[in-house]
């Protein structure tokens, strides 16, 4: 569950924040666009050792959908100078 406050009540009760974040992220916006996040720090933790092997990201739904046109490769030798 994602809590929704503005930075103003952030700054009038970070005690309610920090309880919120105990349930899940809380999303801190300023003018009314989201502009930071708070975490549990063990939920940050979880976040940052979240590293996908490269098989894990080769096999995930949806990479057929994204079109891929990769450029050609030249490899044209030229030979080494020896001056």
């Amino acid at each position: 569950m994602i809590t929704k406050i503005s930075s103003r009540e952030l700054n009038q009760d970070v005690g309610k924040a920090k309880k919120a974040a105990q349930q899940g992220p809380v999303l801190i916006t300023d003018r009314g666009r989201p502009a930071h996040v708070l975490l549990t720090y063990e939920a940050f933790e979880r976040l940052s050792k979240q590293t996908p092997t490269l098989a894990e990201c080769l096999s995930m739904q949806g990479l057929s959908d994204i079109e891929f046109e990769p450029a050609k490769l030249s490899m044209s030798a030229k030979p080494a100078a020896f001056d």
